[in-house]
């Protein structure tokens, strides 16, 4: 049994330092590894990202992250991404990572992902070009989640996760005002996730969202933004082949 731990919009500052510390450090008694969602800061500032660092630097557990809209806020998202990965943590973007879980190969492949919205209410590639590359922006983060789960298959992976921020299910958006699904999430996220195949689907971006999900094919759906899961880290089990 693989124990997969994840949280996201976390959102730290300088004033947060050593709020979560505490419980990750007992992350070796509960879990194999821990996914972080996105939004892991604020504003996307160095100084942010270096209080992040230090809340995961030398976990006893690999740590996995893609970034979310915030980590980007200060357009210096690949500053945040070098500081994360100074601390030891997988930044994912389009691609995929393999941890070795008592001697199982989990993959975990990770976009941020983007919005567009769900089927019957989603955006098209029509019209302005502003409009035209804001859809395809999700599609190319949806593709190369596609090709990293498949990537991961092909490597020997028999338990895989995705890991994105936006969502791609409108399940998980239970309790956020309709007007504002199309900015948080996608179907193509959902379609890339079922026609690759993944053991669960892991995200955040939905603060007044609800927890569990599905998609269309069946891959179980967790928001695990922390104002819903209210708490420093889910876990979910998944079986080892």
């Amino acid at each position: 049994m693989i124990r997969v731990a994840a949280v996201g919009d976390i959102h730290m500052g300088p004033d947060s330092q050593g709020l979560l510390r505490p419980a990750f450090e007992t992350l070796p008694d509960c879990a194999d590894l821990l996914l972080l969602a996105g939004d892991l800061t604020r504003h996307g500032t160095p100084q942010e990202a270096r209080v992040v660092a230090q809340e995961v630097r030398d976990l006893p557990v690999p740590v996995v992250a893609v970034l979310g809209n915030h980590d980007h806020h200060d357009e210096r998202p690949e500053k945040v991404t070098a500081l994360l990965q100074d601390a030891g943590v997988r930044v994912l973007e389009g691609e995929g990572t393999v941890v070795e879980c008592a001697g199982t190969r989990v993959g975990i492949a990770g976009t941020k992902g983007f919005g567009g919205g769900f089927v019957g209410r989603s955006a098209g590639e029509f019209g302005e070009p502003i409009m035209k590359e804001f859809v395809r922006t999700t599609r190319r983060s949806a593709d190369s989640l596609h090709a990293a789960l498949k990537e991961l298959a092909d490597d020997g992976c028999t338990v895989r996760v995705a890991l994105t921020h936006f969502s791609p299910v409108a399940d998980t958006l239970a309790g956020e005002p309709p007007e504002i699904h199309p900015f948080l999430g996608s179907y193509l996220l959902a379609e890339a996730i079922d026609t690759a195949g993944a053991d669960l689907a892991v995200h955040g971006h939905a603060h007044l969202g609800s927890e569990h999900g599905m998609t269309a094919g069946g891959v179980r759906v967790r928001n695990v933004a922390q104002p819903v899961i209210r708490r420093a880290f889910n876990v979910y089990q998944l079986g080892a082949a």
